[in-house]
């Protein structure tokens, strides 16, 4: 048993010598200088050529993929017709609020849902508020109020979800 032992340790130790020599004595490739690894991203700009370490991006087109997250996605028209059936509404029950001076978040909510919708998003300070709810049947109702006027608007929900972009 230990001549066997012996002999397997004896044949791995040969085979793994062999390619050990194989491996240090392989012609080492003449020529081949490494090209340099981009480390960091750089702003191009025209007329000027990037170091080799910059991996170049445009910088304006990075800024408007950056706020793609704000822009709509496309309402259906059943979905189009069912929210422009509530902007009269919304918009009555929002100019109610305004003109009764007290433009606050919990009378904004009150009123939103008082036209049949689901508490809105809201986002402003007393006196002036951007809001947004899910229409019933997909979308949005959007807009403001502040004390000298009352918006409301139809569109898709934003492109990160909901339908006001986070401030």
């Amino acid at each position: 048993m230990l001549r066997r032992l012996a002999a397997a340790c004896a044949l791995l130790s040969a085979v793994l010598l062999s390619g050990c020599a194989t491996a240090a004595t392989a012609p080492a490739a003449q020529d081949a200088t490494p090209a340099p690894t981009p480390t960091a991203a750089c702003p191009q700009v025209e007329g000027a050529e990037l170091p080799p370490e910059c991996a170049g991006y445009d910088p304006d087109s990075a800024m408007a993929q950056n706020d793609r997250h704000r822009e709509r996605m496309d309402l259906g028209e059943d979905g189009r017709e069912a929210a422009d059936a509530l902007v009269e509404p919304l918009t009555a029950a929002l100019e109610a609020v305004r003109t009764g001076g007290d433009i606050s978040s919990s009378s904004i909510t009150t009123a939103v849902m008082d036209a049949g919708l689901p508490a809105p998003q809201l986002v402003g300070a007393a006196g002036s508020f951007a809001f947004g709810v899910a229409a019933p049947e997909g979308g949005c109702l959007f807009g403001g109020v502040t004390a000298d006027a009352v918006t409301v608007e139809v569109g898709g929900y934003i492109m990160d979800g909901g339908c006001l972009p986070m401030q």
